[in-house]
């Protein structure tokens, strides 16, 4: 195993640089402010939520009242209708 980790070492295979392992990101470069929360960001996530409840909801109701339609339809024995 140390014969291969030496031979990948030496074709740049196995990451040999340790400076680029502590390199700061630029997606943290700043620190974060607990105390004033991003109300925007709460707001949109919250409401997105909501939304997509309401129309979950919704689509429900109907997919029911579709079953309960087709439902009936099936139960009816009428021989004048066919």
């Amino acid at each position: 195993m140390a014969a291969a980790l030496r031979a990948a070492k030496g074709l740049r295979l196995v990451a040999g640089s340790p400076s680029l392992a502590f390199t700061r990101s630029a997606f943290v470069a700043k620190r974060r402010n607990y105390d004033q929360p991003n109300w925007l960001g709460v707001g949109l996530a919250f409401g997105t939520s909501a939304a997509l409840w309401a129309f979950l909801i919704k689509q429900h109701n109907e997919d029911v009242m579709e079953y309960e339609r087709i439902k009936q339809e099936r139960q009816h024995k009428c021989t004048g209708c066919s």
